[in-house]
């Protein structure tokens, strides 16, 4: 009996069967590997650094931050033609996959599912998510989805709504959300918070809303710390900076500052009833790559469908404040009118 992912049963799978399997899909479905192989994972969309940096820190035992657990085995190559930084970018990561670190190429992503346990769907233009993540979940593989999770939030809906359909768990999220610098921010203990602020880079890119594209890192900054519950948005703009301030339901105000030229730093400042918290350092990919490898494990989310929902919910209600000349937004006014 061949379990859900194509992979010979682990004692788990053979100890549940396959009923116990799909019934408890909603509850997590880990990507089942070989017993003592690495979870083999593909890779669609070869337009962004993170492809190589990922397959790096996954495949090259003697990198620095090396995640075990897990191996890059196939990719499927796409790009998106009108925007420059993918395409003029493409070709260059694809062969650093198949020299560096011998990952096979595939025609399609249907093929590559058939050849893999997990997937990373890591195409830098957030428009085709879509349609490249509906044969995953088809197939059963849970998948990350690199941010942005989608080019609109009609489309972060229908995905959030694939998911449920395949029963097939999947998350997003910038690495922000991991760096060590922030986890300790979330940590520590300020109070009551009242509000927090989090500024970073902003630039845009002109087939995105206007925060979809690089924005979307500091307002996962801004929703790491507050975690879901905004009510409203009202946006301020000008040529240099974005500022879009949310309301939450219990009083707490989340202030998103983006940055557009000049120095872009990042940083993100809790304000408590007790104390003043600040962010201090950066961080890498690695973080992010470790909860990628335990969410494959699992199958259980670190950041949870919905949240990524508000948070795009969040990001277009700031455009449509924009379009309204900075009247406050209601998320739920533009989750209704995306079909939510």
């Amino acid at each position: 009996m061949k379990t859900m992912f194509n992979r010979p049963q682990n004692a788990l799978a053979a100890a549940l069967g396959w009923a116990a399997l799909v019934g408890a899909a909603s509850l997590g479905c880990p990507a089942y590997a070989a017993e003592g192989a690495p979870i083999r994972i593909g890779i669609i969309g070869l337009d962004t650094s993170h492809v190589t940096a990922f397959t790096k820190l996954l495949n090259d035992e003697k990198a620095p931050n090396h995640v075990p657990g897990g191996k890059v085995v196939a990719a499927y190559k796409s790009f998106s033609a009108d925007i420059e930084s993918s395409r003029t970018r493409v070709d260059d990561y694809a062969r650093q996959l198949q020299k560096d670190f011998q990952v096979q190429l595939v025609d399609s992503i249907e093929a590559l599912c058939q050849q893999v346990d997990a997937v990373l769907l890591e195409s830098v233009d957030g428009r085709p998510h879509l349609e490249q993540a509906r044969p995953v979940f088809q197939a059963r593989k849970p998948v990350f989805i690199d941010k942005p999770v989608a080019g609109s939030l009609r489309d972060a809906i229908a995905i959030y709504r694939l998911g449920k359909e395949h029963q097939v768990p999947w998350f997003s999220s910038s690495s922000y959300r991991f760096y060590d610098s922030l986890v300790a921010v979330k940590k520590a203990n300020a109070g009551r918070i009242r509000s927090v602020l989090s500024y970073g880079p902003s630039p845009t890119e002109p087939h995105h809303p206007d925060f979809f594209w690089y924005g979307v890192h500091p307002t996962e900054a801004l929703f790491t710390i507050l975690g879901r519950g905004c009510e409203s948005v009202a946006r301020t703009t000008s040529a240099d900076t974005e500022v879009a301030t949310g309301l939450w339901a219990d009083g707490r105000i989340g202030i998103l500052h983006g940055l557009r030229n000049g120095i872009t730093p990042h940083k993100v400042i809790v304000f408590g009833d007790k104390t003043i918290v600040e962010q201090q350092g950066s961080g890498d990919y690695a973080p992010l790559v470790r909860e990628i490898m335990q969410f494959f494990k699992t199958g259980v989310a670190p950041v949870s469908p919905e949240e990524t929902v508000e948070m795009f919910a969040f990001m277009e209600a700031a455009d449509e404040s924009k379009r309204q000349g900075g009247r406050p937004v209601k998320l739920a006014e533009v989750l209704k009118q995306n079909g939510w």
